[in-house]
């Protein structure tokens, strides 16, 4: 096994895990992490860029391990005439995710190609740090309800949905963060900012399955056993530290604005342009 390929490996999936629920775009980190510590040297653009999604699917393992509860509960009171602590039944609240994830899964899915050839790399992450971070706080500034109702505790509308679904489709640039859009898809449904980001969490499960899946069986016969090795690392490291993001992220914004992961966004933005003008990141 190359030790060195596995370190990086979960090197990424201590990023992934830190990053995936906070609003500063995973997928921009990874991006930006693999091409700076080389990962490319190891693996060809396609492994790479399957492996940086991949992994985000142990950070949504955790959000079903911690949610579990209330996963369960949705499914055994999944009929209509059966409430659960999320919706009037299992099956209303997961037509609820189903109409967020139309938007973007159709977009997603159409223009696949294009957007991991032309959108996923260091320049395009950069800059939709910086834009997506002045725009988090002028949405914040003027749309950010300020009560602490969790999810349980608000009732979901169909067109509360679409509009968290519509606003997820900007997540699919690199950059721009799911996490983020979907929060201020969630302000603008009228959301508390802790009921948007537990949606946010819920909504990731299909939305990272389904691509996590989609990528796997496309380089299934591709990979090597180290690949393969370095995929589980990645995985595994990524769950674990989620697991103790996620209820750290929720504390936090129960008592303070995200107006700081919006400045991160755009200092980091700045260093990433800088790094890329002394030439430290690898042409892809």
């Amino acid at each position: 096994m190359d030790l060195l390929f596995a370190l990086k490996a979960a090197v990424l999936g201590v990023i992934e895990g830190i990053t995936e629920f906070l609003p500063v775009s995973s997928t921009g980190h990874l991006i930006i992490f693999s091409n700076l510590l080389k990962f490319y040297n190891n693996a060809d653009k396609d492994y790479v860029d399957m492996f940086n999604m991949v992994i985000q699917l142990g950070a949504i393992l955790a959000v079903v391990v911690l949610y579990r509860a209330k996963i369960i509960d949705t499914i055994q009171n999944l009929f209509p005439g059966k409430k659960t602590v999320l919706a009037k039944s299992g099956i209303y609240f997961w037509t609820m995710i189903l109409i967020s994830c139309i938007p973007a899964g159709i977009i997603g899915i159409k223009y696949n190609d294009f957007i991991k050839e032309k959108l996923f790399n260091p320049l395009v992450v950069a800059c939709a740090l910086f834009i997506g971070g002045i725009w988090m706080i002028y949405a914040e500034s003027k749309l950010r309800i300020n009560d602490n109702r969790s999810l349980s505790d608000t009732p979901i509308k169909p067109w509360q949905a679409l509009v968290v679904g519509l606003f997820q489709v900007l997540s699919i640039i690199p950059g721009m963060s799911r996490s983020a859009s979907t929060i201020i898809g969630g302000w603008v449904a009228g959301f508390s900012t802790v009921a948007a980001a537990e949606y946010s969490f819920f909504l990731a499960i299909p939305v990272m399955f389904g691509q996590s899946l989609l990528n796997i069986l496309e380089m299934r016969a591709k990979l090597s056993i180290m690949e393969w090795a370095s995929l589980a690392i990645g995985f595994v490291v990524s769950f674990i530290v989620a697991l103790i993001v996620i209820d750290s992220f929720l504390n936090y914004l129960k008592k303070k604005p995200m107006k700081i992961f919006a400045v991160y966004r755009m200092i980091f933005a700045f260093i990433v342009l800088a790094l890329g003008a002394f030439g430290l990141f690898i042409p892809i």
